[in-house]
């Protein structure tokens, strides 16, 4: 498990320990405290992963094509 805050990650890192922690719990071969600590540390990975999808959403639907489908400029995302 990584010591980097969850909210400092990318995407991918969040993922990649996400799936590590999925891993860990399945195999249920850890003691119950610490099935709790990679619970509550996969449940802020999760979130943190569909926060950066949000934001990748967010930012391709800001983007404006013209009739040949390139892109012609941004449109602000709220908030941004």
């Amino acid at each position: 498990m990584s010591e980097k805050p969850v909210t400092e990650m990318s995407f991918e890192e969040a993922m990649r320990e996400l799936e590590q922690v999925v891993g860990q719990l399945e195999r249920g071969d850890v003691p119950l405290e610490q099935s709790i600590q990679l619970y509550e540390r996969g449940a802020q990975l999760k979130a943190r992963c569909e926060e950066k999808l949000k934001e990748a959403e967010e930012k391709v639907a800001a983007i404006t094509l013209d009739a040949n489908g390139a892109p012609t400029g941004t449109t602000p995302v709220e908030g941004q």
